[in-house]
């Protein structure tokens, strides 16, 4: 039998992933339950939630939760519920991030919108991440988590909440990984680039400045997603960042933003 062809233990790997409404989260949440993982598809919006989960290949697997992530009380829920409906959660990906708005420059973004940003990808992220790992360490059970930064944890976007939230996740997959990894939990990052879906309206002539040609789109993440999430197939991988944008790190198109005088 290939290697290839039971990347996942459906008899033991079960899997929560926040942000499965729409966009990268869903798609990776949809390709899971399709592998025969039980999954908990997190999200913000019930609509999106059961629509993700009617257009699965096998919604039998999938437990609906829908949730406000910037709260923590709204973490600890999500936990109860995905112990309550799977035992333990062997896999982790963090997805959820609220929508972008072009006009949150670092002159205009108000302290509500950079609060509830980090609140979702950064402190969401720490407090599920480091929760559910308390639980596998003390099942003695391996576990494989992903996190989803952006290209822009590195380089500036004219979004600061955003692309410091994202540079922080950077940061929490490595000290992740160096502390979980003595009990067989891995954590990395997937860094997606100009992805058509989710909180980002793709200008389709950003795609001149991608070497591949094209925008990506959320399935493009799936199949780099799921090899780094199986312990059959990363093992032996920790702390790293798999970078799916078609090129696009290869050049650097954002201007500026003009301010209003």
């Amino acid at each position: 039998m290939s290697l290839f062809s039971t990347p996942f233990d459906s008899a033991r790997d079960t899997a929560l992933v926040t942000g499965a409404g729409n966009g990268i989260g869903r798609a990776i949440a949809q390709a899971l339950v399709g592998e025969g993982v039980r999954t908990v598809f997190a999200d913000v919006s019930a609509e999106r939630v059961h629509a993700a989960i009617g257009a699965s290949e096998r919604p039998a697997l999938a437990v609906p939760w829908v949730g406000d992530l910037a709260r923590l009380e709204a973490c600890d829920e999500l936990l109860a519920a995905a112990y309550a409906e799977l035992g333990e959660v062997t896999h982790f990906v963090h997805s959820a991030s609220p929508p972008r708005r072009e006009a949150d420059h670092a002159l205009a973004v108000d302290r509500r919108t950079w609060q509830e940003m980090h609140a979702v990808n950064l402190d969401a992220g720490f407090h599920l991440g480091r929760e559910l790992a308390k639980r596998l360490i003390a099942a003695k059970r391996p576990g494989s988590f992903l996190l989803l930064t952006s290209l822009h944890a590195g380089t500036p976007r004219n979004l600061p909440h955003y692309s410091t939230a994202k540079a922080g996740l950077g940061m929490l997959v490595k000290e992740l990984a160096k502390t979980f990894g003595r009990h067989d939990i891995r954590v990395n990052a997937l860094v997606p680039g100009a992805i058509a879906a989710g909180g980002f309206v793709a200008d389709p002539a950003l795609a001149r400045h991608i070497p591949l040609g094209r925008l990506g789109e959320a399935k493009d993440l799936v199949p780099m997603a799921l090899t780094v999430l199986s312990n059959r197939l990363s093992a032996y991988v920790t702390g790293a960042a798999f970078v799916v944008d078609g090129g696009l790190s290869l050049t650097n198109w954002f201007e500026p933003p003009t301010l209003e005088e």
